[in-house]
């Protein structure tokens, strides 16, 4: 064993064993038992709380409307979770094939055989781009190789993640409940120039944007007069930002953005204007 694993052994045990006893015993069989921290492919095995469940679905909201696809499934209580819980439609991909099974008879056992899916396959070659929800307790470094595959999914996908960060992409909001869980909400891609219809009294203006992750920055040309926009905030495929009319009155634009087009409103005062734009 790894000295990484080793430590995340010792880690685990401690925060792991009661999650393990509060798990519904009726899911179980006598075909299979997995033993707390036997490795895997890639990872050891260490449950994740029922409590720190909760709370990761929870946080991205998940609803009967999503696919959420687990990545690393375990005995497949998250994927059971989502499923009875939540009402969502779940995959999970776990590596070893008894494992997999396991999981699947514990997922017809809580009932929700219908609506929860174990594929036994790697979560590297497996197609999850399909997911509204991905959720996840893999290693560090496991992240980080799958952090570019999530970056490139639809924006507005829900990331959550046991115990581990992706590097220098910051998390949106981090879960405590016993055990620590981190949330990301996959951003669009809207770096570059924007050519704007519907600002200020003209209707037009130039927005260049830059972007590391969710964090953007930028400036707004408005007859050739160029200003910084104000509190710009990326959710998803959700831009809004402030800036400043010719009159100095305070304006919000609240726009959704897909692929190079984007499309919204400006509101300044009391007054509501289409805003549109496409990048160049």
């Amino acid at each position: 064993m790894t000295d990484f694993k080793s430590w995340l052994l010792l880690i685990g045990l401690s925060l792991s064993i009661s999650s393990f006893a509060q798990f519904p015993a009726d899911v179980g069989d006598d075909k299979y038992q997995p033993r707390l921290g036997q490795e895997g492919k890639d990872v050891i095995w260490m449950p994740t709380s029922n409590e720190l469940i909760a709370q990761m679905l929870k946080t991205a909201k998940v609803s009967p409307n999503d696919l959420v696809y687990d990545l690393g499934a375990g005995d497949g209580r998250i994927a059971i979770a989502a499923a009875k819980d939540f009402g969502a439609r779940t995959v999970g991909i776990e590596f070893n094939p008894d494992m997999a099974a396991f999981a699947q008879r514990n997922a017809n056992r809580a009932g929700v055989g219908d609506r929860v899916r174990i594929i036994n396959g790697d979560i590297f070659k497996e197609d999850f781009s399909k997911a509204t929800v991905v959720t996840m307790y893999l290693l560090p470094d496991l992240n980080l190789r799958l952090r570019p595959i999530i970056l490139a999914m639809k924006p507005g996908t829900r990331v959550v993640s046991h115990a581990f960060t992706m590097g220098d992409w910051e998390a949106d909001k981090e879960i405590d409940a016993g055990q620590r869980g981190y949330y990301w909400v996959v951003p669009a891609n809207v770096a570059g120039e924007w050519q704007l219809d519907g600002v200020d009294v003209n209707g037009k203006g130039t927005l260049s944007l830059s972007q590391r992750y969710q964090r953007v920055g930028g400036n707004l040309t408005i007859s050739g007069k160029s200003q910084p926009i104000l509190n710009p905030t990326l959710e998803g495929d959700k831009l809004s930002f402030g800036y400043l009319d010719r009159k100095n009155n305070l304006h919000s634009v609240k726009v959704t953005v897909n692929g190079s087009q984007l499309k919204g409103e400006d509101k300044g005062g009391t007054t509501f204007t289409e805003v549109t734009g496409k990048r160049r």
